[in-house]
């Protein structure tokens, strides 16, 4: 960085100063403040994750001065802050509390210290095209003594792993790099001759060089996917290994990650569990987004607002479509089988069809309303919603499908997301609300108009059966052989017994040895008696409900039975009449045919893989 540069960048230290309080202290020094008073402001959300979260509500307090003396701070809204005037340096002095133990904030305890620039640098009004300047200080206290830092952030004047001096050409740069500090693993790995690092924070027994091995391919066969180049010099997994955990957000050369230690491989362990799939899948997904929002990314997003609510309804296409990818890659590069594909993908077919908000919500619409209702569920969630993550992966895979299917093969949504990889490169701009829709039609030569309109603008249901058949793939819909049934089974007898399946329409949870209702399902015969969300069930035809028993209960019963249900509502006890209802044909299964002529074999082979991949299994 040149002396001019450096001279005029804006200067933040971050002191972890107490770790049982949970505390930060940050500073952030203005060489050339504004003149008529310069203003401040925390993110009101982060990038990637659509939901206000008032960040600004942890600073415990905030302080200024100018060469040794206080200066006079005025809060003007919830998350901005005013400076007087002042000839000089401006010095700005604030706590923190960081007590968020996800991917999304700041979090600091006696064992680690990890955080998000959104949540702790503040960002300086009319000055964020600076460069950006942050020295990471160790934590005094002895339980943090030997504490490393991961980062993909830009070191200045700091050894590897090291606290020291770090610097962003801007503060958009600043806050898209998470930072992990504290006791963890780590193993780095090339994929396409680009520096990649994975780093795992908490108690864990994981194979790390599998890990590795495993994780490269899924980066060198995404690379290759986009022109065989990285935008990215170094690229950080930051993972946390918790007890019960799972989820990621992704940034512009590293992710965090939360899952589960049993999500990840041990030693000697061979094969892969649906739980270390679950976890590709999760590191697919984020990677993918390297490219699918964090540069190919919507026009409202371009730039970020970040005090107020950014709308788009294009949320399908940069989590949808990511979605539809993220566990077609673990297919490409080998590390499943078709058969463990198409159980995936018929999983994703069962949770859309379990939901009545598939019915009332375009994914348009749900694209538009992640704001207050994607990421605000509640007990009505189900039955209004539909999620553009899971609906909009399979309005992806139609597409797929379509173009496949239309162009015998010559053209498919790879050379879509090549063509708005190709097109975004170096473009400063993002992708207008018709803008994919168009691009898609120029690069394929179809009319995708129709197709586009009942995808993402209509409720009708998806035509997946009959866009798998051109492929050979069979499409079973059938009532689920129990509550623990998430499709992917498929079943060529007891489908008449299912059919009769006794249920009674409602999503619990085990509460302290009781069941408690999270969820009523539209049509279902819990909802036509009256019971409701957080009722606790108490007993069926006088006979005590527990976690352990309720199923049980239900299937000895047949579908039209009437049961006496009593039930805490509050503290009332309530009775409720309520009549057992059929299991809903509402449980996907997918396979491979019997039968494919020459035609359906070429289009199979070139969406999922090799010949020797596509052969029925018995």
């Amino acid at each position: 960085m040149c002396l001019m540069k450096k001279s005029k960048a804006i200067h933040y230290q971050l002191d972890p100063v107490n770790a049982n309080a949970h505390l930060l202290h940050v500073s952030c020094r203005i060489s050339r403040p504004d003149a008529n008073g310069q203003q401040l402001s925390l993110p009101a959300w982060i990038p990637g994750s659509y939901l206000i979260r008032e960040f600004a509500r942890h600073i415990v307090w905030l302080k200024a001065e100018c060469n040794g003396e206080p200066v006079v701070v005025e809060k003007i809204d919830k998350a901005t802050w005013r400076c007087a005037p002042v000839q000089g340096e401006l010095l700005i002095r604030y706590e923190v509390y960081a007590f968020d133990l996800s991917v999304r904030g700041a979090y600091f305890d006696s064992q680690r210290l990890f955080f998000n620039g959104t949540s702790v640098f503040l960002q300086v009004a009319g000055q964020g095209s600076r460069a950006c300047i942050v020295d990471i200080l160790p934590p005094k206290a002895d339980d943090c003594k030997g504490w490393r830092v991961a980062t993909a952030l830009p070191r200045l004047d700091a050894p590897k792993h090291g606290f020291g001096t770090y610097i962003a050409d801007d503060y958009d740069e600043l806050i898209d790099h998470p930072v992990e500090i504290g006791h963890f693993d780590q193993i780095e790995f090339k994929a396409n001759g680009v520096a990649h690092e994975l780093v795992i924070a908490g108690r864990h027994s994981a194979d790390l060089k599998r890990l590795a091995r495993d994780m490269k391919k899924i980066c060198a066969a995404q690379i290759d996917f986009f022109g065989g180049k990285a935008p990215f010099e170094r690229y950080v997994f930051l993972v946390l290994a918790v007890g019960d955990g799972y989820g990621g957000l992704e940034h512009r050369a590293s992710t965090a990650l939360i899952c589960s230690r049993d999500d990840l491989p041990r030693k000697g362990q061979s094969g892969i569990s649906d739980a270390y799939r679950t976890f590709l899948g999760l590191v697919s997904h984020e990677y993918f987004h390297t490219w699918n929002v964090k540069r190919i990314k919507p026009a409202a997003f371009v730039p970020y607002e970040l005090s107020r609510e950014n709308y788009t309804r294009l949320l399908w296409a940069f989590e949808g479509v990511t979605s539809y990818y993220d566990d077609l890659f673990l297919l490409r590069c080998g590390l499943i089988s078709v058969d463990d594909y198409l159980k995936l993908l018929a999983q994703t077919m069962t949770g859309v069809q379990r939901g009545a908000g598939r019915q009332k919500q375009t994914l348009e619409d749900s694209s538009l309303d992640a704001w207050s209702k994607y990421y605000r569920q509640d007990e009505n969630s189900p039955n209004s919603l539909v999620s553009y993550y899971t609906k909009g992966s399979l309005a992806a895979l139609l597409l797929d499908l379509q173009i496949r299917r239309q162009t015998s093969g010559r053209k498919s949504l790879d050379d879509v997301m090549y063509g708005l990889w190709q097109h975004y490169l170096d473009s400063p701009r993002g992708v207008s609300e018709t803008e994919w829709e168009q691009i898609a039609g120029q690069i394929t030569g179809l009319p995708l108009q129709s197709l586009f309109d009942r995808l993402l603008r209509s409720t009708e249901e998806l035509p997946l059966a009959d866009a798998l058949a051109a492929f050979a793939i069979e499409l079973q819909l059938r009532p689920a052989e129990s509550a623990a049934d998430k499709g992917g089974k498929y079943l060529c007898d007891e489908l008449s017994r299912l059919a009769q399946r006794p249920v009674l329409g409602v999503r619990s949870a085990s509460d302290a040895g009781v069941v408690k209702l999270t969820h009523v399902l539209d049509g279902g015969a819990a909802q036509a008696a009256g019971l409701a969300a957080n009722d606790v069930l108490i007993a069926l035809d006088g006979l005590r409900v527990t976690p352990a028993n309720l199923d049980k209960m239900i299937e000895s019963r047949a579908a039209g039975d009437t049961l006496l249900v009593h039930a805490f509502r509050r503290d009332e006890l309530m009775t409720f009449k309520l009549t057992l209802k059929p299991a809903a044909a509402d449980t996907v299964a997918l396979r491979l045919a019997d039968q494919a002529d020459a035609g359906q074999l070429a289009l199979r082979q070139g969406w999922l893989g090799r010949p020797d991949n596509l052969v029925k299994s018995e």
